[in-house]
């Protein structure tokens, strides 16, 4: 699939496809561009065979253009985030044995010590990518062909590779163009890290492939998303829900006028979406208020791509994030291997769109699949009236104490809803007598009264999931997709 995008250009061929610092680039531009790449990394070789390219490169014409490129000569396109340490470069390297690593010039002081001459890894600067060459016959590939490496977070080991065909590049990306209803006339930003799916496919990829165009932000700013947003022509915005955040807390700040004035204006979008982290119920009603959408949530990760849904045209129930999408299957299955209905279980998931294998790690690929090749994701959900609702990660967010199964998502929701909080987030503490009792980490807007909020705790929650620990922090510890970092709360409540 990621090659028919290089070959679906050609139908838009005029067409504005990317705007990158502030330059508008047409499809067949960037399929020139693409194609020139191409034969600068095959070299005097008829194909990549599936030869691991990495490249660290910013959001923009570029990136797109090196992606591409490594996909339509046969290699395997290995993104790196361009805020990760050497030591997490380095480990990618080495685990993917990248043969080439693409740098964009910024980034050539921080990777040449890890691409010594002597190494069998070669460092090209996105100025060698620009040297002149004729166009070479690219190869003629299959959708069975690998495609892409994509790290996980690494949140309880090691991160691991997860590999992608273009097969299962080729299911993502159409079902989301059918489900979303992406056409030619939309206009998307793209202000997510490319380094995960939700930016690559959700995002770039899709809207390249319905020749819509895509422009580019290197930075999050709130006042430049919603200049951009507030243009007629844009019609698609897709984020994480601490971006929604951080524009309604922006918002809120401008004039009753103002904010009239802006509303008016995004109430016109054809499309919003929220994901890869829950979306507190509190910042999508507030932004319903403040823009007229009513967020689509939906569901997926690195290793399924999306796999959940709210409805394009339908009701978009808060706090759930939808039903199967399709040509994807969904099942709860209980601690003791049951598949559930009506209770929760651990969301297990079957369809094209998942991924091939953890790269040259078979026990761990032979693991996360059940013997009927189910994905298991580790997500605890629960079923109600066709829609489902993420309650967390079975290993973070379900906290086990005195015998029952507590959800550390539903307890964030509850405490955001208290006037002084700003944000929160809740982990189980290991406890010789519960197993497990309830701990929250809480950003305030300003002092307050605990033993009123305790009060208040009292009203909303049962006596088993009031925290009985807290610790008030600045700013929670977050990732470059705006998920807070569980493993970096719970030692505070340790010490």
């Amino acid at each position: 699939m990621c090659f028919e995008l290089f070959e679906g250009a050609g139908a838009f061929k005029n067409k504005t496809a990317i705007i990158s610092d502030g330059v508008a680039w047409s499809y067949e531009q960037i399929k020139e561009r693409s194609h020139h790449y191409a034969t600068l990394l095959l070299g005097d070789k008829e194909d990549l065979s599936e030869a691991r390219i990495a490249f660290m490169v910013p959001p923009g014409v570029d990136y797109v253009c090196i992606q591409w490129a490594i996909w339509i000569a046969g290699g395997i396109a290995v993104p790196i985030c361009v805020t990760y340490p050497p030591t997490s470069i380095e480990y990618v390297l080495q685990d993917t044995e990248a043969t080439v690593v693409i740098a964009a010039d910024e980034f050539l002081p921080l990777l040449k010590p890890l691409c010594p001459e002597q190494s069998n890894r070669i460092l090209l600067s996105l100025l060698q990518m620009h040297e002149p060459s004729f166009f070479k016959k690219l190869p003629v590939l299959s959708l069975s062909r690998r495609a892409m490496i994509l790290y996980t977070s690494g949140t309880t080991n090691l991160p691991k590779g997860v590999v992608s065909t273009h097969l299962n590049m080729k299911a993502q990306i159409d079902m989301l163009i059918d489900a979303w209803q992406w056409n030619s006339t939309d206009q998307t930003v793209c202000i997510l890290p490319l380094h995960h799916v939700h930016g690559i496919v959700n995002v770039v990829c899709c809207s390249l492939r319905a020749g819509a165009a895509c422009h580019f932000l290197p930075r999050f700013d709130a006042n430049e998303v919603l200049d951009i947003l507030q243009k007629e022509e844009l019609t698609v915005f897709m984020a994480v829900p601490t971006i929604y955040f951080k524009l309604v807390a922006y918002l809120e700040n401008l004039t009753e006028n103002e904010r009239l004035d802006i509303k008016d204006k995004l109430t016109r979008k054809r499309l919003m979406v929220s994901g890869s982290a829950a979306l507190p119920v509190t910042v999508m009603e507030k932004w319903y208020q403040l823009s007229g959408h009513w967020l689509l949530e939906r569901y997926g990760m690195t290793e399924i791509g999306m796999a959940i849904s709210n409805p394009y045209d339908g009701e978009r129930k808060p706090g759930f994030v939808g039903m199967p999408l399709p040509s994807v299957s969904v099942r709860l299955v209980s601690d003791d291997g049951k598949i559930n209905t009506g209770e929760l279980g651990e969301i297990q998931v079957k369809g094209p769109a998942v991924f091939s294998e953890y790269w040259r790690k078979p026990e761990a690929t032979k693991e996360s699949f059940t013997p009927d090749q189910w994905f298991k994701t580790g997500d605890t959900a629960i079923l109600e009236n066709g829609y489902y609702k993420i309650l967390g990660r079975t290993s973070i967010d379900i906290i086990k104490s005195g015998g029952y199964k507590i959800s550390a998502i539903e307890i964030e929701e509850v405490i955001r809803q208290f006037n002084l909080i700003e944000d929160c987030s809740v982990v189980g503490i290991p406890n010789e007598e519960w197993g497990e009792i309830v701990g929250a980490a809480i950003v305030l807007k300003n002092s307050m009264d605990m033993v009123a909020f305790q009060n208040w705790l009292a009203e909303q929650l049962p006596k088993y999931k009031i925290p009985r620990s807290f610790r008030f922090l600045g700013e929670l510890p977050r990732n470059a997709m705006g998920k807070v970092t569980k493993k970096e709360l719970l030692p505070l409540f340790l010490s």
